[in-house]
């Protein structure tokens, strides 16, 4: 996602400093014991070096917020089972028994040399078989060379062995490693699917093919056929992806119970469910008109991503966020988005309550600001994922001047080692457990995605008008100056009346219009429905998985809400984040934008619903896809947080 906030640190500028002694507290001291570095910490060197791994492997946001989830762990549990207070996760359990380990007074380079090791040998164990397996073991090598330990050094004998905290460091990565082949995610085949298949036939795209003539259910997910497939990550994919992780229910949560756990029985197979959100709107059912709405206004938000219509907007917080509450209720989804402007129902703010100014206003075109986010928050090549993405924010926040380390916003300031530690595992745990909650829901819902339907939809005609032509009752709505039959006349009837009667769109053109990203762009004009495109590259078009919920939703919002609890403030330091956009230099597959321009937020749930919306504009997702995520992600992130503190605490 982010590739953000603050400027990219290499492993090598981390580790610029060594460690810092209080010579004074030292010569009083009888036991001299070792201060924390300077800089960063050892937790955040390898928090680098597992982000990079991520952004070098295939673009699985389930699989990899399990990655930073039990990494993140690893790195917990090495540095908890030197400390009295703190309960670890996994170390310390029945089959990962710490119970015989000798704490001295001087624990520190202990516990940066347990922490090494059990990332060391975690990360290489889960990137073996990653296509940047080269690079990820190099970086990682490096690492451990830099910190001077051996990476060789394979005991786990952590009571006998000459190097105690080494040791334990590799005996807590194989209880992960053990873990993670018994946790039901399948890990040990390669996280394959055991018993979901796809209902409808692939939906081959490509310039000639038009419409979706081989659908059957317009009410569950479509394979996608390109002929040159890149995953989020940038890597060319031969085979045609398969749904991903549609069985992730059955995985081991972090904080999630069996209270939150619905389970449905289909073709004789289980699917567990947690904060099951009920079904979406269907077509042929009782909110059929909510689904038609749904899909009709992602064609018409497509309308949105053209700089040159004139409109401008104040992208500053005086403008956007501050959004006091959201609708559950799919009937009132209306009231929330606006269909033909965009947006939604920010009310912004009156002054950064920082500085106690107001914030600047900062006009921009719509267009341009449209553009921006579908790219900003749609983890492209070189991404971290969503569940990445959101340490990337943590990292930044953790950066600032302006932060005080303090937990929950209350006690003592932590130095640098253990906010790190704290913050890793609980965003780790909430990550994990958003991935499982919002992929358990994909799974058995299967809902179908804009690509598939706006075209299914047009292929039937118009739903608005019975007495009119091109009538269908489950056809798409008709919105005027935005989605119109063609009649007699138009550009778009072809050379012998062949498109006469066809849906129309005022949308994004599509890739077909662009030759060269860095100088073409597509725009926006009337083409006919059946070539809708997302505003997504031609190699990728729409996630591997289906739509219902939001992932990137249920993420945002669940890491939103736990960021608020950690630093015990709603607002980012200073009262407002932000990230420095160029002209012309940001957008992948269009020249763009026209404008230099800062996203800005001034809350992390203003981050959050700005993500939300972003994935409205690519074209990627429908309100009834976005809002029950942000609703699961209210609920995933404080019980996680709950959770984390109760070990911290020693509960």
């Amino acid at each position: 996602m982010l590739k953000i906030l603050i400027k990219t640190f290499t492993t090598a500028a981390l580790l610029s400093s060594l460690y810092a002694c209080n010579d004074e507290e030292s010569a009083s001291n009888p036991i001299e014991l070792t201060q924390e570095r300077e800089g960063h910490s050892v937790a955040r060197l390898w928090n680098e070096v597992i982000l990079d791994a991520i952004r070098n492997d295939y673009a699985r946001p389930t699989v990899h917020a399990r990655n930073l989830f039990h990494l993140s762990g690893a790195m917990y549990d090495s540095w908890a089972a030197f400390r009295q207070k703190e309960t670890p996760y996994l170390a310390g359990t029945e089959n990962c028994s710490i119970n015989d380990l000798n704490i001295p007074d001087d624990i520190l380079p202990l516990q940066e040399k347990a922490i090494s090791y059990a990332t060391y040998t975690l990360l290489k164990h889960r990137f073996a078989n990653s296509p940047g397996a080269g690079f990820t073991l190099n970086e990682a090598d490096t690492l451990m060379l830099d910190l001077d330990y051996d990476k060789d050094f394979d005991s786990t004998d952590f009571v006998n062995s000459s190097d105690t905290a080494a040791a334990l460091g590799n005996f807590i990565a194989q209880c992960y490693i053990n873990h993670g082949l018994t946790d039901g995610s399948n890990e040990q085949n390669g996280y394959a699917n055991l018993h979901y298949r796809p209902v409808n036939p692939n939906l081959k795209l490509n310039y000639e093919n038009a419409g979706n003539p081989t659908i059957i259910d317009m009410n569950r997910w479509q394979r996608i056929e390109l002929e040159n497939f890149i995953d989020q990550a940038g890597n060319p994919v031969t085979d045609i992806p398969e749904f991903l992780s549609p069985e992730w229910g059955n995985v081991k949560t972090f904080s999630l119970t069996d209270d939150d756990k619905t389970t449905y029985t289909r073709d004789g197979v289980n699917y567990n469910l947690y904060h099951d959100p009920g079904q979406p709107p269907l077509i042929g059912e009782e909110l059929e008109q909510e689904y038609k709405w749904g899909f009709a206004l992602v064609s018409a938000w497509s309308s949105h991503l053209d700089e040159t219509d004139g409109v401008m907007w104040d992208i500053s917080p005086a403008s956007l966020g501050n959004i006091q509450s959201f609708p559950d209720d799919f009937r009132d989804f209306d009231q929330f988005y606006d269909l033909l402007q965009g947006g939604d129902s920010s009310q912004g703010y009156q002054i950064n309550p920082t500085t106690s100014e107001p914030y600047e206003p900062q006009m921009v075109p719509r267009g341009d600001y449209a553009r921006v986010l579908a790219e900003f928050w749609a983890d492209g090549p070189d991404s971290e994922t969503p569940p990445g993405h959101w340490y990337v924010i943590l990292n930044s926040v953790s950066d600032h001047p302006q932060l005080e380390k303090r937990w929950a916003g209350e006690g003592d300031v932590l130095g640098n080692l253990e906010w790190d530690i704290k913050t890793y595992f609980s965003l780790g745990g909430t990550m994990h457990d958003a991935a499982i909650a919002a992929w358990s829901v994909k799974g058995w819902y299967d809902y179908i995605r804009p690509v598939s339907a706006i075209r299914a939809m047009s292929d039937l005609g118009q739903s608005s008008d019975p007495n009119g032509d091109s009538y269908h009752p489950q056809g798409i709505p008709l919105i005027s100056g935005l989605i119109e039959l063609v009649v007699q006349g138009d550009p778009l009837a072809g050379e012998n009346n062949e498109h006469l009667g066809k849906i129309k769109v005022y949308a994004w053109k599509g890739p077909a219009y662009i030759d060269n990203p860095l100088l073409d762009r597509a725009g926006v004009d009337w083409i006919l429905a059946e070539q809708w495109w997302p505003y997504q590259r031609p190699s990728f078009v729409t996630p591997p998985f289906a739509g219902y919920v939001s992932g990137h939703s249920t993420f945002s919002r669940a890491a939103a809400e736990l960021m608020t609890r950690m630093t015990g403030d709603a607002y980012f330091p200073g009262g407002m984040s932000g990230f420095e956009i160029k002209a012309n230099d940001f957008l992948v597959f269009e020249k763009g934008p026209s404008v230099d321009m800062t996203l800005q937020w001034a809350t992390y749930q203003d981050a959050s619903d700005q993500c939300s919306l972003s994935r409205i504009w690519g074209g990627i997702h429908p309100p009834a896809d976005d809002l029950p995520g942000r609703h699961m992600g209210m609920v995933i992130g404080p019980k996680a947080f709950d959770k984390a503190n109760s070990l911290f605490s020693g509960n």
